[in-house]
């Protein structure tokens, strides 16, 4: 079971990733494009997804995560708790959502 820092931890191991407030929450970015946010109460992750990573997902694990609802869900942003998540459930989703923002060229590099 994740804790808020360990998912701090997570999310800040890829290469470039910075943390920077997104409207009062931390968020995870690299190269100024977010992948992911994380709040402590509730627990809850946000990764950015590609669309059909987040239905197997959603499908997959439908008690811990579900798209974000509206028009920003519709793009792939997803919700994951991860109080109830294991860690290699989690290092998947932000490996995916880093993946998905970083630059070919860094992408490449790992």
């Amino acid at each position: 079971m994740a804790s808020f820092e360990s998912i701090r931890a997570m999310a800040l191991a890829f290469p470039d990733a910075v943390e920077v407030d997104h409207h009062g929450f931390p968020s995870g970015r690299v190269r100024g494009k977010i992948y992911c946010t994380w709040r402590a109460a509730p627990a809850r992750l946000m990764v950015k997804l590609d669309p059909e990573d987040q239905r197997n997902f959603c499908e997959g694990y439908p008690e811990l995560i579900d798209p974000v609802p509206g028009y920003w869900g519709r793009k792939g942003s997803t919700f994951v708790d991860y109080a109830m998540a294991n860690d290699a459930l989690l290092a998947t989703l932000l490996k995916l959502a880093w993946t998905g923002v970083a630059p070919k060229s860094l992408r490449d590099a790992n």
